[in-house]
């Protein structure tokens, strides 16, 4: 009778080898970050401060590939159904895992939930509301009266339609209790340079793209839309400080192809954490105005599930498409 709890340590001794045998499997092959972007992007910055200190941390090459296309949805496509022998994981954002599926009526190319598995989220970023020098405000309080006064200013630019500092923008137009008008560029330099002209008085993007100017006393960041300061900006306020009831922010996470076994997403997830926990990682981020964070798969499996229920919402009501 006392044969099962006898054969206890053994079955213990089977498991440990089990998974040792898969992570040794997993280190004997090179690993490939696919990024949706070209390189030199915030994404694709990302990546790369990730990949020189995982190649170390695994004892296997680590490379980046830059699969640029389609706003991130060609990678998308391409990394899903990757087979399971090989160690290719995608660092993502809300546009392609969280937007894409929701606005294009005949579908991504791709199921977010289906075809991947969360690994680690790596980032956080928050947006924020800048004006140039056409409005000579240097508080958010003060932008709802200038709007009122200025009918023919209420421009919100954005670096593309359909983008988070898009969607962000309408958010920050319900807090401010007006109906923004959103001017799509094709890109942040573009929107930099006319905000600084004066082309267009106000701008949404995220805080790595607009702090630069900040800095540099081009533009004047408002209000940033974290539920604290960045570590970074300590100089800038929240939303919520200057008095709006709004808050959100971005992220970059690292996902699997549902194909790939669980033991090694969770040996891959493991080395990740433990390389954003390095403080050369974390004074890398800081670097180029990310906040880094370190999470496990199911924490990072909620934070998705948090964003889509504060975000769906948003870009249905927008009607945008594509």
């Amino acid at each position: 009778m006392n044969l099962p709890v006898l054969w206890r340590p053994l079955a213990a001794c089977s498991l440990v080898l089990a998974t040792s045998v898969a992570q040794a499997q997993a280190l004997s092959d090179p690993v490939t970050l696919v990024v949706g972007y070209a390189a030199g992007g915030s994404t694709d910055r990302a990546a790369r401060v990730v990949a020189e200190h995982l190649g170390a941390k695994l004892g296997v090459a680590v490379t980046v590939d830059n699969r640029a296309g389609d706003g991130g949805r060609l990678a998308a496509q391409q990394v899903k159904g990757t087979p399971a022998t090989q160690n290719v994981l995608m660092l993502a954002n809300p546009a392609v895992m969280v937007v894409a599926p929701i606005v294009f009526s005949k579908g991504a190319g791709y199921d977010p939930d289906k075809d991947f598995v969360p690994v680690s989220q790596v980032t956080s970023y928050d947006f924020a509301i800048a004006v140039g020098p056409a409005v000579p405000l240097d508080r958010l309080m003060f932008l709802v009266s200038w709007l009122w006064a200025h009918p023919q200013d209420t421009r919100f630019g954005v670096p593309a339609t359909g983008s988070l500092p898009h969607f962000f923008g309408l958010m920050a137009g319900d807090a401010l209790s007006i109906k923004p008008q959103i001017t799509g560029y094709k890109g942040s330099a573009p929107l930099l340079a006319d905000l600084v002209a004066g082309k267009v008085p106000i701008a949404i993007d995220t805080l790595d793209s607009l702090y630069p100017q900040h800095l540099a006393g081009k533009v004047r960041i408002l209000a940033v839309s974290g539920t604290q300061r960045a570590s970074f900006a300590k100089d800038l306020p929240t939303f919520r400080e200057a008095g709006m009831k709004v808050d959100a922010a971005g992220w970059n996470a690292f996902f699997a192809p549902s194909t790939m076994p669980a033991a090694k997403v969770q040996l891959l997830g493991q080395a990740i954490r433990e390389v954003m926990q390095e403080p050369a990682v974390q004074q890398a981020f800081n670097a180029l105005y990310l906040t880094p964070v370190a999470a496990t798969p199911a924490e990072t499996a909620k934070m998705v599930k948090a964003f889509r229920e504060q975000w769906e919402p948003v870009v249905r009501r927008s009607g945008f498409a594509p």
